[in-house]
This record gives structure tokens, sequence and C-alpha cells, in this order.
């Protein structure tokens, strides 16, 4: 039988509230604060209907109540049961501080369309995406800049956005442009790295080793650890932004390892990362370069073999935004 990727609700309503529930704990909403439709979806970036629905679980949860005219009313810390935010507010932030809007939904969005990709090519309708999401068309535009920024969309001939099929070829190209600009940010960033990063990365390796049956948010971790904020050291912006393309890669990356995990019975690329933090370790920079290219060069056989496993068992639902296209 096949697993399944379901759509993913949008839940921006869940997160407005608790993001105000944040900041009434951190006292930057205070009693009596008022809060209205308007305010809240102009602040987030959301329709009314998402706001209306925050306010009307901040009520239930006993943080607000409806005022004499419109609207809803703080009340004091002591009458409200906290509930636990997602990520509080800091306390000494004179503003009251929000997520910007697109970053509310960006992690749903990216994960629903990545999944995809082992499967075809697909085209994003941004029109249809705010829509969905119920958001302005600002906000989805900045999700799909996003999603480009990650190399995970691009335009065709026509100017219209899609997100390209993990297919050989394409991944055989990511793969090539990894391998000849990491190992330069790799020498640059080897004078920069701040103490005590090199001998945190070699414990984390170990560990997931030691571990055996590491998970895919671990595995995650690790490849983030050494292909983004190691390789971020290297101190040139024009750099770290071509690298960013092909690492799309690693987006990917997050959801193949949650769905190949028993494909391999020991993840094999953490002797491979291992080897690379040792020499560096050492001071051997281009005994460190020859590691990473060799890892690269065997990891793109490894992703078409993941990305295979993943598009005989996966059967994703329909999304409004999102149209399959047949290959050319």
């Amino acid at each position: 039988m096949c697993s399944q990727v379901t759509a993913i609700a949008p839940k921006l309503y869940r997160r407005a509230c608790e993001a105000l529930v944040a900041d009434i704990a951190a006292g930057l909403l205070s009693a009596g604060t008022r809060l209205t439709e308007t305010a809240v979806a102009e602040r987030f970036g959301i329709s009314r209907a998402p706001a209306r629905q925050a306010l009307t679980e901040l009520e239930r949860l006993g943080h607000v109540r409806k005022a004499e005219s419109r609207g809803y009313d703080v009340v004091a810390l002591a009458d409200a049961p906290m509930m636990v935010p997602v990520a509080p507010a800091e306390p000494d932030d004179p503003k009251i501080h929000f997520l910007p809007s697109w970053e509310l939904i960006y992690p749903d969005i990216e994960i629903e369309i990545v999944s995809r990709t082992s499967l075809a090519s697909w085209r994003i309708n941004e029109a249809v995406l705010a829509r969905h999401y119920g958001v302005s068309r600002t906000v989805a535009r900045d999700v799909v800049a996003r999603l480009q920024q990650r190399g995970i969309v691009q335009k065709d001939d026509k100017g219209r956005w899609y997100a390209p099929a993990l297919t050989p070829k394409h991944i055989e190209e990511l793969y090539e442009l990894r391998w000849v600009l990491e190992p330069l940010a790799l020498e640059k960033a080897a004078t920069n790295l701040p103490e005590g990063l090199l001998a945190r990365m070699r414990a984390h390796i170990e560990a997931a080793l030691a571990a055996v049956d590491a998970d895919g948010e671990a595995l995650d971790a690790l490849e983030q650890e050494l292909h983004v904020e190691l390789l971020g050291h290297c101190g040139n912006d024009a750099l770290m932004r071509a690298i960013s393309l092909p690492q799309a890669l690693l987006v990917a990356h997050h959801f193949l390892y949650r769905w190949t995990s028993e494909l391999f019975d020991t993840e094999p690329f953490l002797p491979e990362h291992l080897e690379i933090v040792a020499r560096l370790q050492a001071g051997d920079v281009p005994g460190a370069q020859a590691a990473l290219v060799h890892h690269l060069k065997i990891s793109r056989q490894r992703a078409m073999l993941r990305i295979q496993a993943v598009a005989q068992v996966i059967e994703p639902d329909e999304l409004p935004y999102l149209e399959r296209l047949e290959p050319v």
C-alpha cells in the first residue's frame, strides 16, 4: 500500500495566535490593549478570516475578552492561563515583534513543493497560493522569492514560476556546481572559523555514528552544520549566493531522510563528514577540500537512489496552487 504525503492545511490563525500569546506573556501587549481583526490582519499580512480565528482562539484561552464596542481587550496575566508559545518574544524588545508574514507559511509550502519534485516538475500559481493560504499577493510573492533564493523554483522562458523535477540530469548539474564551489568556500572559511566550531561538529558526528539509527532531523542538522554554517564563514557573500542555488538539494534531503531511513544500514555520509572535519582540525585544508569533493561525488549517486525510492511510495494530494508538468 502506498504511503501518502497529504497537503498541509493552512494554520495561519494558530501561528498568529501563538505569536500574540508570546507578546502578552512578555508584557509587550499589556492588559487593556485593544486587538481588532483589521489590526491583526495588517500586522501579519493575512486576511481577516484567519485574524478572526486567532482572536477567537485567544478568547477561548482566556487571554482576551470581547470589548464593549468592537474588537477584543487583552486581559491581565493573572486572569489568563498561559499557553506555551512557539517562539517567545524578546522581553527587552520595545516593539511588538512578529515574524514576517511569509515566514508563517513558508515551511509548509517548501515541504509541499520539495516532496513533489521527486515525482515531476510543478508550476506554481502565485495568485492561487495567496488565496489558498488566505494571504496577500505580496506575501505570496515573498514566499516565491524565498523559494527562488533556496534554488527550489525558477522561471521558464515565459516568465512563469516552476519547481524543476529532481531528475538525474538536474541532480548531476546541481552536484557539479557544489563540488566546484564548496571547496573554494571551505578554503576561505578555514581561516575564519570560530573557536570550538570544529570540535562541536565532530562531537555531533561521532554521536550520530554511535547512535547508529540517527533520525532524519539529526541528519539534516549535520548537513546544515557542514554545508551551510561552516561554509558561511568564507566571508564572500557573492560566493555564498552562488552556493545557495545548488543547495536546493539540502532542502530535498530534509524530506528524503525521513522517507529513506531504512535504505542504508548506517548513514554513509557520516564518516565522510568526519574525515572533512578531522582534516580541518589537523590544519590540512587541501585534504579537507579533496575529502569534500569525494563526499559530494558519492552523495550524488545516493541522492538518486533516495529519490527513486521515495517516488515509488508517495502519492501526494493535489494542491490548487501547483500544476503538474508533463516531461517534454
